[in-house]
């Protein structure tokens, strides 16, 4: 399919050296969550949504992109904030690719990957598609000063509830959800993220938009 690249080259352009490899793993440990300005009384979550899946675009499309993400890894926040958005506007909003997002909490952070990512979830489950990858991107900004109160910040771009987002955070609410996306990303190959998938086969050479949109292009 032809379509302009030149979105594309610049996007790709700006990034500089792109690791093949991301996240591979790491380490990190902590305590409770702070929720500071705040002040929530967190208590647990009684029926989270373990069956939602973040998901954007057209369901029927032709082509389905899955994503596999560690909230605590660089190489995520990088391509969620520098390369997603050009793959969004490219085949996303036009209906060409329905995108899924999966949890592969390596976790390269022990403390705060699988509690973003709850966190996340839960903004999705209550409140949809859109609020959750809002939240994510605003969560992916504040990677490497992850705390109670940025997390809250980024439930407020949502649109969402602070406390209850603390909440699914504290106790790990969607836990199960993301460790079944790990499964599954286990019996795909993947070792490291992001890990993006085109149709069922990984993109080979990063994940670079350029990259992504070659992978997309050829079953297009």
């Amino acid at each position: 399919m032809e379509r302009t690249r030149r979105s594309l080259l610049a996007a790709g352009a700006t990034v500089g050296v792109v690791g093949v490899a991301g996240c591979l793993g790491g380490g990190g440990g902590g305590g409770g969550i702070d929720t500071g300005e705040y002040g929530c009384d967190l208590t647990e979550p009684t029926d989270p949504n373990l069956d939602y899946r973040p998901t954007l675009g057209n369901p029927d499309a032709d082509v389905t992109v899955r994503a596999f993400e560690d909230f605590t890894c660089g190489h995520c926040a990088s391509y969620t904030l520098d390369h997603f958005p050009t793959i969004r506007e490219e085949y996303v909003d036009t209906g060409d690719v329905h995108y899924e997002h999966w949890d592969f909490p390596i976790p390269v952070n022990e403390t705060w990957a699988v509690p973003v990512a709850s966190a996340a979830r839960g903004v999705g489950a209550r409140h949809g598609d859109e609020a959750f990858f809002e939240f994510a991107s605003a969560a992916y900004e504040s990677q490497g000063n992850y705390s109670g109160e940025a997390l809250g910040a980024a439930a407020e771009t949502a649109g969402a509830d602070p406390c209850a987002v603390l909440s699914d955070a504290e106790f790990t609410a969607y836990e199960e959800a993301t460790q079944s996306d790990k499964s599954e990303g286990e019996s795909m190959g993947v070792s490291g993220t992001p890990t993006i998938f085109v149709n069922g086969s990984p993109v080979e050479g990063g994940y670079a938009a350029e990259t992504v949109a070659s992978a997309i292009d050829a079953e297009l």
